[in-house]
């Protein structure tokens, strides 16, 4: 095992697939000679040649159309956003063709292409560059959402979704890719669609993914010395989305509440509790408690963001209400 960043562990998994296969490209704005705008290619283009490492204009309508194009023709493209709020530019070009061409096409066409880059806040950088995309992606039929919270397991799902021969859409966080964690020297991948108890727990249940997942662990120490226990599931993938691993926990625990980057209306938390009641309502012991951003763009005082965003204090709070404390 070795410590590396998250930055690094996104590097080595476009690297070392890049290295096993010519069709495999990455394409975007900052990528080859700035070795991207948060040093996610750093070396890249000197190791693979500006063919294969490819910087862009400004246009991200163009290059994920390029992309999506040159994967319908047998290549396997990643394209990075310097950030998913600026996907919103090509949307269209991932909703209507990425997700859509293979159901078009009856199945004549394989879209395998990754999306990725940074989602939700960064610290100051107020309303139009602090949305969380997650549930907006994973909304549409035919793209798979993956969202890490680590090295290990960024490393591991990049090298999955890019593997896959349908499009990807891999969220990081500029505020993760300084992370450091262990990741193993020698070769492996995580499946897609398998969500991950990093803590054992009897108490609760608690569900989160993403950089936000940090404020769960912060939570469950100070719980922990109150005689709470824990249980958090980190989702990892957003879509496909591991229902089963949290009903079995829920069964365990009898209480459930979901920590979630997001605004509260119609996100991630909406379609778990909805899936939760339905599967494993005999089990609850109380209501299910959701832990959302406020319901208004991000703010860019300091000070009223700490306000917007949920923290390990909201789920203390939420923890202790499902548990009539």
């Amino acid at each position: 095992m070795s410590t590396i960043q998250f930055r690094e562990a996104i590097q080595q998994a476009m690297s070392e697939e890049m290295r096993k296969d010519e069709s495999i490209y990455l394409m975007g704005e900052e990528v080859a000679e700035y070795n991207g705008a948060y040093k996610a290619s750093k070396g890249m283009l000197d190791e693979f040649g500006p063919d294969r490492v490819i910087d862009t204009p400004i246009s991200e309508l163009g290059f994920s159309g390029i992309g999506i194009g040159s994967a319908m023709n047998g290549n396997r493209p990643i394209i990075e956003f310097m950030t998913f709020n600026f996907s919103l530019v090509g949307i269209d070009q991932i909703i209507n063709n990425a997700a859509k061409m293979r159901h078009m096409s009856g199945g004549q066409f394989n879209i395998p292409i990754v999306f990725r880059g940074p989602t939700a806040s960064a610290g100051q950088l107020a309303a139009t560059h602090s949305q969380a995309f997650e549930s907006w992606y994973a909304n549409c039929p035919g793209l798979k959402v993956i969202v890490p919270s680590n090295p290990y397991d960024a490393k591991g799902l990049l090298k999955s979704a890019i593997r896959d021969d349908d499009p990807v859409i891999f969220m990081e966080s500029e505020q993760m890719y300084g992370d450091k964690g262990e990741v193993p020297e020698e070769e492996y991948v995580i499946p897609i669609g398998v969500a991950d108890i990093k803590r054992e727990g009897t108490s609760v249940t608690i569900v989160s993914f993403g950089k936000i997942i940090k404020e769960a662990y912060k939570a469950a120490e100070e719980l922990e010395k109150e005689d709470i226990s824990c249980e958090i599931i980190d989702l990892r993938t957003i879509r496909p989305l591991d229902i089963d691993t949290i009903i079995k926990s829920v069964k365990k625990t009898n209480r459930l509440v979901i920590l979630e980057e997001s605004w509260p209306f119609g996100n991630i938390s909406t379609e778990i509790s909805y899936q939760v009641q339905e599967k494993a309502f005999d089990y609850l012991d109380a209501p299910i408690a959701r832990i959302n951003t406020a319901d208004a763009p991000a703010p860019y005082s300091p000070e009223l963001f700490k306000e917007w965003l949920p923290n390990s204090e909201d789920v203390i709070k939420a923890v202790k209400k499902v548990l009539y404390k």
